[in-house]
């Protein structure tokens, strides 16, 4: 895959505060925006049971049923997608947010008609991006 493909994939921004901060303000965005969170996967824990060190990381799983069945009358395998997830994560220092992109669901399924709904999730999950990431 490609660097750039990977870039239309993702979208990723560095939070001005801290790793547990951020992680709440995720929450809160979520909310604010119409959305659920479903669950956290704490990455670091359960990679620290298993015996291996790496730095803080959480995946925040969330949907919105009203766009989850939306998406899933187009093509039921969009659930091979769902529900979307923001992972953060340290790196060198830094805590940052990343998204899979929404958007690229039509890419995969051109033929479920999903365009409009995956756009409109897609400006919804990086909207709760950027209101997490932003200075308060």
């Amino acid at each position: 895959m490609s660097a750039a493909t990977l870039e239309n994939m993702q979208y990723t921004k560095v939070s001005p505060v801290g790793f547990d901060a951020t992680v709440t303000a995720i929450e809160e965005a979520t909310s604010e925006a119409g959305f659920r969170v479903q669950h956290i996967h704490d990455v670091q824990e359960t990679l620290r049971q298993k015996g291996f060190t790496r730095t803080p990381m959480k995946i925040v799983e969330l949907c919105n049923a009203g766009y989850a069945d939306k998406a899933l009358r187009g093509d039921v395998a969009v659930s091979l997608f769902m529900p979307c997830k923001i992972v953060v994560y340290e790196d060198d220092g830094r805590t940052v947010v990343s998204a899979l992109r929404p958007a690229m669901i039509s890419a995969f399924f051109p033929e479920a008609g999903l365009e409009d709904v995956a756009t409109e999730v897609d400006t919804k999950v990086r909207a709760i991006v950027d209101r997490a990431t932003s200075p308060r």
